[in-house]
């Protein structure tokens, strides 16, 4: 919840079904609204009509990167301030340095525990209560 006692809306992006919905799951569990795209297209389509409190974005999807989302996003005044967290096996040296270039708040490594995406999660939502 926000500092007006809001539930937070989150928007999970993610190719593959399965996580995407288990992230769903958990985090609508955690209390948190929770909206899913399979890829970049249709989470920009949610982003055009509903507003967002932080999007967790994969890296690699078919069509655009979480990446060139994430950039997008960060340059768009409409959503330049929704927090983004990243979500990528692609190794955590790579994700430290390519994350924030990208305009990410954060990221986290897959393979991932559910508790650590809601601590980081909890962590950037706090800092903008």
């Amino acid at each position: 919840m926000n500092a007006a006692g809001e539930t937070r809306h989150l928007l999970v992006v993610d190719d593959d079904d399965r996580i995407r919905e288990l992230i769903r799951e958990y985090l609508a569990r955690a209390g948190f609204r929770v909206s899913i795209a399979p890829e970049a297209a249709a989470a920009r389509r949610l982003l055009e009509h509903l507003a967002f409190d932080l999007v967790v974005l994969d890296v690699m999807m078919p069509g655009k990167s979480g990446w060139e989302v994430a950039r997008a996003l960060k340059q768009d005044p409409v959503t330049q301030d929704v927090k983004i967290v990243m979500l990528s096996a692609i190794g955590e040296k790579t994700n430290e340095i390519t994350a924030p270039i990208y305009g990410a708040d954060a990221h986290v490594d897959k393979p991932f525990e559910f508790e650590k995406l809601e601590r980081v999660i909890g962590e950037l939502l706090a800092a903008v209560s």
